[in-house]
């Protein structure tokens, strides 16, 4: 706001328009001010945006983090098979496709003999390996992999 200064009686009079404009200055300073103050008050706007804040730096954060770990895995399947001999990656190869075959064995059985919501929750968990495969398959590999390594250097 404005110092109002005490007249010394040097100055002049001022003028009803500078009156006016002085006025006029002071009640949009007194405006802004208001606006100002409204505005801190204003709770639920302020929670609202610093939710929308927070979510937002959430949301670019995760998209981050799954793109390091997707390619952390990625990186971490890749030095296994550079690093895992050739006979060793084909025995990989046919255990899984035994597994593989063996898998839909047992899931045929069980389907056949389970009841209907567990059928229902097994339907979710395949959905849910279905749009995760490449991750899921790294891993799978990754471990066939380690666990092959452990399995030859432990005979002797």
């Amino acid at each position: 706001m404005t110092q109002d200064k005490p007249p010394t009686g040097d100055e002049p009079t001022p003028s009803p328009q500078d009156l006016r404009e002085q006025v006029e200055a002071t009640r949009e300073e007194l405006g802004q001010t208001v606006e100002a103050l409204a505005a801190r008050t204003d709770v639920k706007t302020r929670a609202h945006e610093k939710t929308t804040a927070v979510r937002q730096q959430l949301a670019e954060k995760t998209t981050q983090v799954t793109a390091q770990l997707r390619d952390k895995a990625t990186h971490a399947a890749q030095v296994m098979q550079d690093r895992t001999p050739q006979p060793l990656r084909a025995k990989a190869a046919a255990a899984g496709g035994q597994v593989r075959d063996t898998a839909v064995h047992v899931s045929e059985l069980a389907h056949d003999k389970a009841p209907e919501p567990l059928r229902e929750k097994a339907g979710q968990g395949m959905r849910m390996a279905r749009a995760n495969r490449a991750p899921l398959f790294a891993a799978a590999g990754a471990l066939i992999a380690v666990l092959l390594v452990r399995h030859v250097r432990r005979r002797p």
